[in-house]
Order: C-alpha cells, then structure tokens, then sequence
C-alpha cells in the first residue's frame, strides 16, 4: 500500500521527527515508505493531492490545519483516494467532528488501518471567481472577520482562545444587510452579524453552532446571527453551549443544497477558518460523497 504525506511546514515543529514516525508507522503496518510532498504558499495541498492520485497513492495523509485540509480534500475530491488526517493546526475542526484525535500518534494508526467514510464537501465561488472546496464551514462577516485578525503568535500560544480574542475586537462591529436565497425558496432580506454555511455543526470548546448538520446528508446547513448587544452575544453562546435548537431573531437556522448570499458592501469572508478575499456575493454548493475519509473502525 502506497501513502503519500502532504505536510503543512508551518505546523510542523520539527519535519524529520514527523517523517520518522509515519515512516515507522508505515514500516510497522505493511505499507511501503511515505512519499512526503511539502505545501507552499501557492499551492497549500491541492496539487500535492492531485499528484498523489495521478501516482496511484491508495492514502494520502494531511498534516496541518484545517486550511491544509481543506486544500488536500480539494485535490482529491472524486478521486475515491482515501484522507487520512494528521491534525496540527488551531481548530481542526473536520478532526473534531469525525471523532478523529487530536494526538498525531493516535491518528496516524486511524489514517493506516481505519475504516473508509465517504463525506459531502461544499463548494463556495464569490464575486464570480472559480469555486473553492471547502470542508467545514464557510462564512461571512464577523466570524470572517475575528479568524482574518487573530494573531498567529497567540494562536501558536492559546490555540483556539485566540479567536475568542480577536472576536471580542469585533463585538462592537456594525451589521451588515444580506439578502439570502436557499434552494428554490423565497428570498430573504435580513440584518446580520454573520452567515455561516456549515458541511459540519461543532466548534470547539464545546459549541454547537449547527445541530443538525450531518456530513453525509447531501445539503449544506446555514446559521444567521444578528445579536445587537453584548447581551443578546451572552444568549446566543448560551444556546451553543447547551445545544438548544430555539431559534429566534438572534439566531436562525436552515439547510438547502445551494445557498445564496448577497451583501450590500463587501464583507470579510473565511473557507474553513481561512481568511479570504471580502466578498459581495457567494454561492455555496453541496458536493455530494465527494470525499473519502479515513476514520475509526466501528466497535466490534
């Protein structure tokens, strides 16, 4: 069996110590020695990945963030090529909701001798560009704008408190008016703090933003937030810690398979907790069983 590492070099503390283990995971499980492929600024994982496939890898193993894999599942999206996740990065959200751990150790045994699971992945094209993969979630406004200033030395020192950090820099943030289409149903005007599209439903620390997400339900699911005062912040983060499903004019949940989202000004954006270009509209699409992941086996 044939596996190929694409690493992230800025998650990586130490390269060799990473190629020593899953070189000695590899050897220790049949399978030949990895062929490492290391990301750069302009290609974050997805040509890697194609290039894996287009050498007939039988897994390709992602070692970062979620940006990396978000890249890495865009390169192998329909290939029928297995992801193994190697979680580095602040979030690793797609680890997280998969049941996947955190310890490379322990997910590198996964990723060698798990179980293949085919998951949905969701494509966002803004302002009329190409598409772009994304895995987790997609989102405009002020969770766009807390990830694009969060500090990569105090991310690399609190992990994902940094978010917390920044996002309080942003509760005083004006909202934003967005109009917003789901599938064939009417379209709606609201005024927001943010719109979240989700392939998956769990943060960390324990939130649940969305609860009804599924990553193999064949839709895309959408969370709109409009508290206004801090208060209104308190109940919102209240009901994500408890997983409450009330929804009201703070907070608002739908699913669809195309979800439209028109801004009156361009706004902050993020793919999978990636800043991106500020946008003034976005179409997000489901890509059904569009990617086979590697996860546990089920319990006998």
């Amino acid at each position: 069996m044939k596996a190929y590492l694409v690493y992230n070099p800025t998650k990586v503390d130490d390269v060799d110590a990473l190629r020593t283990t899953v070189e000695k995971a590899c050897a220790e499980k049949g399978w030949e020695p990895p062929v490492l492929l290391e990301t750069t600024k302009d290609d974050p994982g997805a040509g890697m990945a194609r290039q894996a496939v287009e050498e007939r890898a039988d897994l390709v193993l992602s070692a970062g963030g979620d940006g990396t894999v978000m890249a890495v599942a865009a390169g192998l999206t329909g290939s029928g090529v297995s992801l193994g996740i190697l979680p580095l990065g602040t979030g690793n959200l797609l680890a997280r909701n998969l049941d996947l751990p955190l310890a490379v150790d322990e997910a590198l045994e996964i990723a060698l001798t798990g179980t293949d699971r085919t998951i949905d992945l969701g494509s966002s094209a803004a302002d009329g560009a190409d598409a772009k993969t994304f895995a987790v979630m997609a989102g405009v406004g002020f969770d766009a704008a807390m990830m694009k200033d969060a500090p990569e030395k105090v991310k690399e020192k609190l992990g994902w408190a940094a978010y917390l950090i920044s996002g309080f820099q942003h509760l005083r943030d004006h909202a934003i008016t967005v109009r917003l289409k789901i599938d064939d149903q009417p379209e709606l005007t609201r005024r927001v703090r943010s719109v979240i599209v989700g392939n998956v439903g769990e943060l960390q620390g324990g939130l649940t933003l969305l609860p009804d997400a599924v990553p193999h339900d064949g839709k895309l699911d959408v969370v709109v937030l409009q508290p206004t005062r801090h208060l209104d912040w308190l109940r919102v983060i209240g009901r994500l810690i408890t997983h409450h499903k009330k929804e009201d004019s703070e907070l608002e949940r739908f699913s669809g398979k195309r979800i439209e989202i028109r801004l009156t000004s361009p706004q902050p954006s993020q793919l999978d907790g990636d800043p991106q270009d500020e946008v003034t509209k976005m179409i997000l699409e489901v890509m059904p069983d569009a990617l086979v992941v590697r996860v546990p086996q089920p319990a006998p």
